[in-house]
Parts: structure tokens; sequence; C-alpha cells
């Protein structure tokens, strides 16, 4: 497994961050930087928003419709076997994350369920059964919530 991929994947599902408020994605400006400080061509914006959103909706469950974004990536022939070669910045997400779907990791990118935060993460656990960005943070405040929701508090006396 290529570590450049996983950040690569990760890096452009995170260009929104719904806990800060802010969206790579909303300015061609923003997007251009980005894709340029990872050596790539930047796609016309709309498609690069469709493409985030359709690898977030594919990493949820919440969509699995095919060509919902359309991307091209040339495999070109080496003396090792063969290379996926992208021409953007959104084609070298999408050869990423092919790469990491032959080698069955793909399921390990993982999107965080607090509505409040929706990070995405590479889920490194042996059973792959990760469920929140940070435990320490979003998985503290589920918890805290759902203690809150028991109607259990500490200063409740033991019931006789």
């Amino acid at each position: 497994m290529s570590e450049a991929d996983v950040s690569l994947v990760l890096a452009f599902l995170n260009t929104r961050d719904v806990e800060a408020d802010t969206d790579v994605l909303r300015s061609v400006r923003e997007w251009r930087e980005w894709a340029l400080d990872r050596g790539h061509r930047p796609d016309p914006l709309p498609e690069a928003v469709r493409a985030r959103d359709t690898l977030r909706a594919l990493v949820t469950g919440t969509d699995r419709t095919p060509g919902a974004a359309r991307v091209t990536v040339d495999v070109v022939t080496t003396g090792d076997g063969a290379e996926l070669v992208s021409r953007t910045a959104v084609a070298a997400v999408f050869a990423a994350v092919a790469r990491l779907t032959a080698l069955g990791r793909w399921n390990r990118i993982k999107i965080c369920p607090d509505t409040a935060c929706r990070w995405a993460f590479y889920d490194r656990s042996r059973n792959r059964s990760r469920t929140w960005c940070s435990m320490r943070v979003c998985g503290n405040r589920a918890k805290a919530r759902s203690f809150r929701q028991r109607g259990i508090t500490e200063s409740s006396p033991p019931e006789r």
C-alpha cells in the first residue's frame, strides 16, 4: 500500500472541513493552489466538487451509483508492469483510489459519523472496526451524548 495514495485521497476528501466551515472547493483560486501544491493540474471546479461528493458518498455507502463522476486515467506499460498515469488532480485521486481498491484497502477509508465532523480517515485497526476519526474527540463526544440521552447522571441516587 502506498502511503502517498492514502494521503492524497484523504486530503482530497478533507478539502471540506465541516467543523471549521471551510471548503477548498468553494473558490477556483483555493482549488488551483491545492492541486498545484500536490504537483497536479487542477480540473474545472464543478468536476472536482462532483468527484469529491461522489467519493464521499461511496465511502459512507450512501451512493453506489456508477458513473456519477467520470475521470480519465491512462495506463502506461513500464519495465515493472503497468502504471496508472493521471493528467489532472482529480485523475490522480481516482488513480490512487483504484490502487487502494486493487490492494483491498479502499474499504479502510472512512468518514467520521459525527455530523459536526465528517472528517475522512484511514482505519489502521487490525479488524477494520474503527468508527471515529478520533476517539479522544468525536468518540468521546458521542459517548457523552449517549450517556446524557440515557438520563444517567453521576449525582443520581442509586435505585432501591
